[in-house]
């Protein structure tokens, strides 16, 4: 593809691949009943360490990327006469979890599209799969200024329980996002690592659902993995916990189905973590 203006080329995609029992504690007071599919819900206190996805687990900014993938996709394939239309359920199975570009390239391979790589300072405007995604990432930044985002309580009542325990918490997200997300949050303070895209992307960490995120938070954290609990919304994210040898991995339902979090490897299936302060 030799220029913006180009129309994009059709066929196989290729892209780089890249235990002591805590004291009794009331429950919070602004938590709805949880659902959980099963009883016997592990202690998260007596790991080594939690680590938290962000988007989906500790905010509802989940729902602010589906909005600007969708937003973003609707109109490059009303441009590019791309078929079948972009759905919520291409948003779970080629975006969900990964590092942003890497979400790009899986659904424009979804549809047989190539387009070239490009690189990460390429202008929104350009069509290359860097391109592509940096115009994703105008929409979520402007929903997020306009909107703000606040985390949800059954998340922040369980990092309460686990600070107060003294357990290490940390986040691991694909999102270059994660800082600014966590500050809008309030919630930046608490956690001494936080493993994002720019890392990731820095360090050449290939995306969820390969380990490496996972492996290197929990060496930050100076926790061993299978001695420690990852939580998790996306499939990719509870199969690169579970491929980095995580000896509890949490599923949070918050659409993607129990089932098939379950099928991915989730140790137990939530649909809010208030289930783990009840």
């Amino acid at each position: 593809m030799s220029g913006r203006h180009d129309p994009p080329r059709w066929g196989p995609a290729r892209y780089p691949e890249s235990a002591v029992t805590p004291p009794a504690h009331a429950p919070h007071p602004d938590l709805e009943p949880a659902v959980t599919d099963s009883p016997d819900l592990p202690d998260l206190t007596a790991f080594e360490g939690v680590l938290f996805d962000l988007d989906g687990v500790l905010t509802p900014t989940a729902e602010v990327h589906m909005r600007a993938w969708k937003t973003m996709f609707d109109e490059l394939f009303a441009a590019w006469k791309i078929e079948p239309a972009y759905t919520d359920r291409d948003y779970f199975e080629y975006v969900d979890g990964k590092k942003r570009y890497d979400g790009v390239a899986s659904l424009l391979r979804s549809r047989d599209v190539e387009v070239p790589w490009g690189d990460p300072s390429d202008d929104p405007s350009e069509d290359t799969v860097c391109g592509v995604g940096n115009r994703k990432n105008l929409v979520f930044s402007e929903i997020l200024r306009r909107e703000g985002i606040a985390p949800y309580p059954g998340s922040v009542a369980l990092l309460d329980v686990l600070q107060a325990a003294g357990t290490p918490i940390a986040v691991v997200s694909s999102s270059k996002n994660a800082v600014e997300v966590l500050e809008a949050a309030g919630i930046r303070d608490r956690f001494p690592v936080v493993m994002d895209g720019v890392i990731a992307e820095r360090d050449h960490l290939s995306s969820k659902p390969a380990p490496d995120v996972f492996a290197e938070a929990a060496r930050l954290l100076g926790v061993d993995p299978a001695r420690s609990a990852a939580v998790e919304d996306a499939l990719s994210g509870v199969q690169s916990a579970v491929a980095a040898g995580y000896g509890v991995v949490v599923g949070v339902d918050r659409g993607v189905g129990a089932d098939d979090l379950r099928s991915a490897g989730a140790t137990v299936v939530v649909d809010d973590l208030a289930a783990f302060v009840d």
